[in-house]
């Protein structure tokens, strides 16, 4: 058995996430198992550095190497806690997969960046780091995202069953799987728009909350269909796959000029609103695949009125948690990393052409080795 262990800190910033993973060899009866999982808050001042960093600034270069540092010592600290929960040692881990934290994502350019400083959490943790995953895709013409899928695949695919995996992170994402019966059919994958990302975005200006819990505060508010209309109106919804996105596009600023073009909107009534724009911009993706099933990851797994709100767009397709698959929702993202870092290791192909619209399967990562 080979332990590898994903970080993940994604478009939402609220924390990072650490999932080790245990491949065993293909004829067992689980070759992959989701052995542990931790998490860590991400500090608030380094949260508002990357938002900063995501847009020119003084001394931005100087800012951006300091804030990898602190990520990598972050991603340090979690792997830390990881080992402890597990009762594993570092010598007993393969290699890390670590995501670091996107300032830029622009494929359309020829370039996505993700900060971090892969040898100083190498040198700290005493493990192989495979990062900068995204890279070599884009090289390739592809837009580096998602990535997903192809662990999605792996992990979800049923044998008669066309499913459909919802990340609800920052930015929400699919995974249309396939029946395994449907041999030649390929694995699709998409960014279908903003989710918490904004939701949070919104929920920490109006109730100084990080997150709106459950979607309580959601809730209580009432939906605009006018301004739903108005946000389900940007080009960018209409694109066909493949297609990514992030803060660059669906940031606060693209909220604010959606919310000026409208008579005011009570702010827990933006929050409803923004919440049915999520849903029903996954839904739609659910429903033009014909997704019998949908199982949902991802931070936005634990607001309640979310889920509610997809299944209701959803139906008849039931709608669960990845828990019903065997996977703690939380874990999933950080698990496809460490699957990630797995591919690198053995020279195998980490992305889908068929997803993200590269030239062909590509070996992704970099590797910084912690010593000789």
């Amino acid at each position: 058995m080979r332990r590898f262990i994903g970080l993940m800190s994604g478009t939402s910033l609220d924390a990072v996430d650490a999932a080790l993973l245990e491949l065993a060899p293909e004829r067992t009866a689980q070759p992959i198992r989701t052995a542990a999982f931790a998490s860590r808050p991400l500090e608030a001042d380094l949260r508002q550095e990357f938002i900063a960093l995501q847009a020119p600034g003084h001394d931005e270069l100087a800012r951006a190497a300091v804030a990898a540092n602190r990520l990598a010592d972050a991603y340090a600290a979690v792997v830390a806690d990881l080992l402890a929960r597990a009762g594993c040692a570092a010598a007993d881990i393969v290699a890390v997969g670590a995501h670091g934290q996107t300032v830029r994502h622009r494929p359309d350019l020829g370039y996505t960046l993700q900060l971090l400083n892969p040898a100083r959490l190498a040198e700290t943790c005493g493990i192989a780091v495979v990062s900068d995953l995204r890279a070599a895709d884009v090289a390739a013409g592809g837009q580096g995202a998602p990535l997903v899928p192809a662990f999605h695949a792996q992990m979800f695919r049923h044998p008669s069953e066309r499913r459909a995996v919802v990340n609800l992170g920052g930015i929400a994402n699919v995974s249309l799987l396939p029946p395994g019966a449907c041999a030649g059919e390929p694995v699709l994958g998409y960014d279908t728009g903003p989710s918490n990302l904004l939701l949070d975005h919104w929920c920490r200006s109006h109730t100084g909350s990080d997150y709106d819990d459950d979607g309580r505060w959601a809730r209580g508010g009432r939906i605009d269909a006018a301004l739903l209309d108005s946000l389900l109106a940007d080009p960018w919804f209409g694109r066909a796959p493949p297609k990514s996105t992030g803060r660059e596009l669906f940031g606060a600023l693209w909220l604010e000029r959606a919310l000026g073009r409208h008579a005011p909107v009570a702010p827990r009534d933006v929050q409803a609103t923004l919440v049915e724009l999520t849903a029903v911009s996954v839904a739609r993706a659910c429903r033009d695949y014909g997704a019998e099933r949908i199982l949902v990851c991802g931070g936005g797994a634990r607001n309640g009125f979310l889920v509610q709100r997809l299944a209701a767009h959803a139906a008849p397709a039931p709608v669960a948690t990845t828990q019903e698959a065997g996977i703690d929702p939380q874990a999933v993202e950080a698990a496809a990393f460490a699957w990630l870092a797995a591919q690198r290791v053995d020279g195998a192909p980490g992305n889908l052409a068929s997803v993200t619209g590269a030239r062909g399967p590509r070996v992704l990562g970099v590797l910084s080795e912690p010593r000789c």
